[in-house]
This record gives C-alpha cells, structure tokens and sequence, in this order.
C-alpha cells in the first residue's frame, strides 16, 4: 500500500536521507538552512550530524567518510559564503571521482537575482566541478531531484552532486509518496568483439605491464584484479587512488608509477610491450612527457568513462566499462600466461632499486614505516599533500583498498584533517592516521575541535620542517635555491595548540621519541596531535623532472654521481 503524507521541504530532505540509507552528514547551518536543520533536529536519533569548524571541513569530511565506506558521502552549507566555502572540497571530489551529495540553501525565490543578503549562485559556480546541479524552487520536484541527485553521485564514474535549495521550498508542504532508492547497475558499453580484441592483445605480449588507478577501487574490483594479474602473470604498479586495489605485500607489486614511482615501475613501464590501465586516466604527474610515455608498449584501457579513452594517450585497443564487471568476463577467459623470464627481469630491477632514506635522525619515510609497524599495517591513511604525501605513498604498504585516503587530482593542502574525521566516523573500530605537512596543517588545523568535540581517537601527525617542502624541493632542484615565500620559521607552537583545542600534543624530534609517542598515541583512544621535527632540506626521492620521460627517474645518488 502506498504511503502518502503532507510534508514541508525540510521535512522531505531528511525523509529522503532517510531513503538513500542516510546515517550521518556533515555541514554548518546558517540562515537559510535553518528550517533544514529544525527537521534534523527532531531526527537527529537516526541521522548524525557532524558540526564541523569550516565549511571546507564538511565538504572534506563527507569525501573521507564516501572514500572510506564506499557510501555516498553528504555536506550541508547554507547560502552565500556557507555555500562557496564547499567549492574546494566538491572539487576535490570531483577530481577524484567521490561520491557526495552537496546540500545547500538559498535565499528564498522572490530574492533571487537581486544581490540579496548571502546570495549566490552556487549552482552556477559549481557547474564544471560536479556530475550534476540542480536549482529547486518548487517543493514538488524537491524529493524526485534528491532521488536523482543520489542517483547521479554513484552511478558509472562516481563524482558529486549538488541540490539547492531554496528557503521557500524548504518551508513549503506537498505530498510525499516514500520509495525505494533505484538499484545502480553496473555500467557496461562494451561488446564481445571489445572482449575479443583485449583478449588479442594480451596473448601476444611477452612483457604486459597492469597499470592500476582509482577506478579500480571505485568498483570494488580487488579480488578480480588480483585473479587478473596471477593469470597473466604480470607484475602491477598503481597510482594514488589506486593504492591497495592489489596486495602491496605481494612480490608482484612494484610500487607507484610517475613523478615519485619507483624506478622498479618507472623502469618496468618503460621496456613492456603491453601497458595496460584498469581505471586510471593517465594524469600528466604519471606521464610525464606524453611522446615517451611506455613507447615500447601496447596500451590496452578498461574505464568505465568513454572520455578517458584516448584523452592523454593513444589506447590500441579499449574496453568501456564498470571495471569489476570487465574482469569478471574477461577472467574465465583468459587463458593463464607464463611470462617467467619477464617477471624475473622485473624483481630483478626491484631487488635493485629498493626504497630507501638517509637514517640518521627523524625523518618522514622513518614515521610512516613506524606507524606502519605500530598499526600492523591495518590502519586508515589519510594525508595533506605534499612530501608527507608521497612518503606516505611509498612507505605505508596497502594490502587493501580503502586504506589511503589523499587528494590525488586537485592536490587540496588542508583537505587530509577533514577526511580523516569522516573516515573515523564512516569506520569507529579503525584506526585513523592523518600525515601531515605544517603548512598544510595550518590551512584546516581548527578541525582538531571538532575531533575533539566527536572525542574521535584519530592520530595527527606533523610532518614540521619548517617549510612548504614540496615546493622548497623544486626550488632547490629546479630554481637555484631560491626559496620564495616558502620558509615557515615562525614561533607556532603546534603541541599547545593542539591542547588549546581540547586534544592531547605530543612533539618528537628523535626516531625514539616519535616511537615512544606514537605507542602512547594509540593507546589514549582520543584525539592527539604529535609534531614531528624534521629537516627542511629532507627530499622525495625517486623523482622524475616535469615534461622528462619517466625512465628518467633519478634520485639523490644519481646527483652526487653527476656532481649536481
């Protein structure tokens, strides 16, 4: 029997949150809103919400807590300011293919176009950074646009969604008719002969290479990859997004691909005759100069977005599609390969070029192996980006998706804090590790009191050199050491700060300080803040020069070999 009841606008958001399987949301209220909020209220036993400090937090939040779940992660904001503040976060989001639905509201409809009080058109500003915007100003279209919206955010390549709203619609009633959200089916546009010509391809390589990114793990695809790589025995290296979609523990993994890939990959890549992309788009921090990009190989491309094919790289041959249902067709058919000889070549260039740091002293590579060692490798990543980052990257190993959470696409400084708080709340029996650079921390460091507030027991890490490293490693390298605007030497006291706050701070200037911290840290089960003191001029290495050919990948004893 079909249900109907006379509802406001308000009323209808929540009533459809409910619907979607909505349990927890993340935002700031302000006036136009506030009728949104007053309905949260009085549900507020089946749906959490999260107070953040920052508008910009609540957007982070909700993409941490979707990348951490694998559920559509939702935002609320108000109009004007409340609004725009989100932009950053949904465009981090969309850069990265996150499921979100962004919530805000307006000023009411008669107010619209003429410079009211926090006024603006969000819909207009947010157009090239979301799948989809909508303008509601009419309350009986309202529960249908968020149905839709919710649609959009999962469905193919995932991405964000924002629904405004106006006030008036908000405080209008219309009948409401509850439903079942729609089943998301599982995007496929390929054919048998697109099965067929992949098929092909792989048989008459004798050096295939799988190159796997985010759209590996956006499908839930890790057992099929993992089948798909013992079968062709092939080694694999990934992207960022595309950490933990294959067991970083296992022989065959050889690292991340690009400007900071390993030399295995980097090298590995180079000689294949056979590259191919599960659900990675061939970003220009892979690449590096497109002309000598894998010129050896054949590219063979699964993605479920027809726009990624051919974009930056010529595909010899492609399959459009969801990626898990790709590797389920092709798996049964594809006949196990022997590539001993190759593999063996590869492990070799492994064995030769392992990761390693200088050991003397407090180092980033030396804190992400010990949270590694401390968390059995079964926490939650979460980074700012910058040098922590790639350390973060290349010394945590992944044996599961999900488990590093950093913006790949749009590099947000400031975004890790925010998404370490959603992951937190999206996965309470984790542990969650946000890794640091200062001079991101300090750009989204008030969400400690929202950690705090939640009584969250997520771990800060500071990465403190004292300077904007990542860019103070291209100045040296690149600009004659001339470290424009990028010296922090100020007299920030991070561990008072973060007492300030409500949480506990912990600072480490040696490798057995940060050791002894980090133990303690784990065990207080609240919110803590350790500083880690570290050298300025401490670098990322492998690197590879931008617009060089990947191949060229050098590190800190190359230099020295040159005289550099």
């Amino acid at each position: 029997m079909e249900i109907k009841m006379q509802l406001t606008g308000s009323q209808i958001v929540i009533e459809c949150l409910k619907e979607q399987g909505v349990d927890v949301v993340f935002g700031y209220p302000g006036g136009s809103i506030l009728n949104v909020y007053d309905a949260l209220y009085k549900h507020s036993d089946e749906i959490f919400h999260v107070l953040t400090s920052h508008e910009q937090g609540a957007a982070h939040a909700a993409d941490g807590y979707a990348r951490a779940t694998g559920k559509v992660g939702v935002c609320m904001a108000t109009s004007g300011p409340g609004a725009t503040n989100l932009v950053t976060g949904i465009a981090t989001a969309y850069m990265d293919s996150v499921p979100m639905v962004a919530i805000t509201c307006n000023v009411t409809l008669p107010l619209l176009g003429k410079d009211s009080f926090q006024e603006v058109d969000i819909a207009g500003v947010t157009m090239p950074i979301t799948k989809h915007g909508y303008i509601v100003k009419d309350v009986n279209i309202l529960a249908d646009t968020l149905r839709k919206a919710f649609h959009i955010a999962k469905s193919g390549r995932p991405g964000p969604v924002l629904v405004d709203i106006t006030k008036d619609v908000t405080a209008a009633s219309c009948e409401y008719t509850p439903k079942k959200p729609e089943s998301i089916e599982r995007a496929g546009h390929y054919t048998q002969e697109d099965l067929d010509a992949a098929l092909e391809v792989i048989s008459k390589a004798k050096k295939p290479y799988i190159y796997l990114g985010g759209g590996a793990i956006l499908s839930g695809a890790s057992e099929e990859v993992r089948a798909f790589a013992k079968k062709l025995d092939s080694p694999v290296c990934d992207t960022l997004m595309g950490k933990g979609a294959f067991d970083g523990t296992k022989p065959a993994y050889t690292g991340m691909l690009g400007m900071h890939g390993t030399k295995a990959s980097n090298l590995g890549v180079s000689e294949c005759d056979l590259l191919i992309a599960v659900g990675s788009r061939f970003s220009d921090r892979v690449l590096g100069n497109p002309k000598t990009f894998a010129s050896n190989a054949k590219l063979l491309q699964f993605d479920v977005d027809p726009a990624e094919i051919n974009k930056n790289v010529i595909a010899t041959a492609e399959v459009i599609g969801d990626i898990k249902e790709i590797l389920k067709r092709i798996n049964p058919m594809l006949k196990k390969q022997d590539h001993s000889d190759w593999m063996a070549h590869v492990m070799d260039l492994k064995e030769k070029y392992p990761a390693s740091y200088c050991t003397d002293g407090l180092s980033g590579p030396f804190v992400v192996e010990e949270i590694y060692r401390q968390t059995k490798g079964d926490a939650i990543m979460v980074t700012e980006v910058g040098q922590h980052q790639m350390w973060t990257a290349q010394y945590y190993k992944y044996a599961k998706p999900h488990r590093l959470l950093t913006s790949g696409g749009l590099g947000t400084m400031g975004y890790g804090l925010g998404a370490a708080i959603g992951a937190q709340i999206g996965n309470p029996d984790k542990q969650v590790v946000n890794v640091a650079g200062d001079g991101c921390f300090r750009m989204n460091m008030n969400e400690v009191a929202t950690a705090v507030r939640e009584n969250l027991p997520l771990i800060e890490v500071i990465i403190n050199n004292h300077v904007l490293g990542m860019v103070r490693q291209w100045q040296t390298l690149f600009y004659d050491k001339r470290y424009s605007s990028t010296v922090l030497n100020d007299g920030v006291d991070y561990v008072k700060m973060a007492e300030a706050m409500g949480a506990t701070g912990f600072r480490a200037t040696s490798k057995e300080e940060f050791t002894e911290v980090f133990a303690k840290a784990l065990d207080m089960k609240t919110p803590v803040v350790i500083d880690c003191v570290i050298n300025c001029d401490d670098k990322v290495w492998p690197m590879v020069a931008p617009g060089a050919p990947i191949s060229d990948c050098f590190d800190d004893k190359d230099i020295e070999k040159k005289g550099m």
